[in-house]
């Protein structure tokens, strides 16, 4: 059976890709690598705040409110 990429297996792709990306330009450009990578962190944080708060994990707002009966 073929594995079905998911969204949020390519948010998880994309924060490392971002990193990656950053630390690689960082060493084979002029431009410093704490730059490159600071740049390439704030990527990752839109990359990772799109995966929370615009395409989320719940279906709808009140999937949050439900109460979970193994942690009780």
């Amino acid at each position: 059976m073929a594995y079905t990429w998911k969204y949020y297996d390519l948010v998880l792709v994309g924060i490392g890709s971002s990193m990656l990306l950053g630390g690689t330009i960082g060493f084979l450009t002029p431009l410093s690598v704490q730059v490159a990578i600071i740049a390439a962190g704030l990527v990752a944080i839109l990359i990772m705040a799109h995966g929370m708060f615009v395409n989320g994990p719940v279906d709808s707002p009140e999937d949050l409110t439900e109460e979970v009966d193994s942690l009780n």
